[in-house]
């Protein structure tokens, strides 16, 4: 399997610099990261490495899904999944920590019930390379097919 890419520019101090991530590998996209807008409620155009930690959660569930809806028997026809990464203030170590993820998933899935549902979005929820990685941090689901 590959390796990907991500770069950091960084100019400043954390509370006046800024940066610009840029996605090497695919080279789809560079964009602005900045302390405070990190930290406010606006992100005003600028992403956070919680956003891309999201994006890349979201991504790896949905496809981590994917095969194990089939492998429940059933087949999937589209999945809408949103992950919520919340940073807070860690006292135990100083400074901040991901503080939790909650995976949000509407399926549509011919052939499977929604207790199989369940089963399947569970098993990604633990299988998936992302949430692997964050083993660390309280992952939450909440899955439901759509009628």
């Amino acid at each position: 399997m590959p390796t990907r890419t991500a770069r950091t520019a960084w100019d400043g101090g954390l509370q006046d610099g800024t940066g610009q991530v840029e996605l090497s590998s695919s080279k789809v996209g560079t964009f602005d990261v900045s302390f405070p807008r990190r930290a406010a409620d606006d992100a005003g155009g600028y992403t956070s490495p919680e956003e891309l930690v999201a994006a890349a959660h979201s991504a790896c569930f949905a496809m981590q899904l994917s095969a194990n809806v089939a492998e429940e028997g059933g087949t999937p026809v589209s999945l809408e999944v949103t992950a919520d990464v919340s940073l807070g203030p860690d006292s135990a170590n100083g400074g901040f920590k991901l503080t939790g993820i909650t995976l949000t998933v509407k399926g549509e899935v011919d052939g499977l019930d929604a207790a199989g549902f369940q089963r399947a979005a569970e098993a990604a929820k633990a299988g998936c390379p992302i949430s692997k990685a964050l083993t660390g941090v309280d992952i939450t689901l909440d899955a439901s097919l759509v009628d």
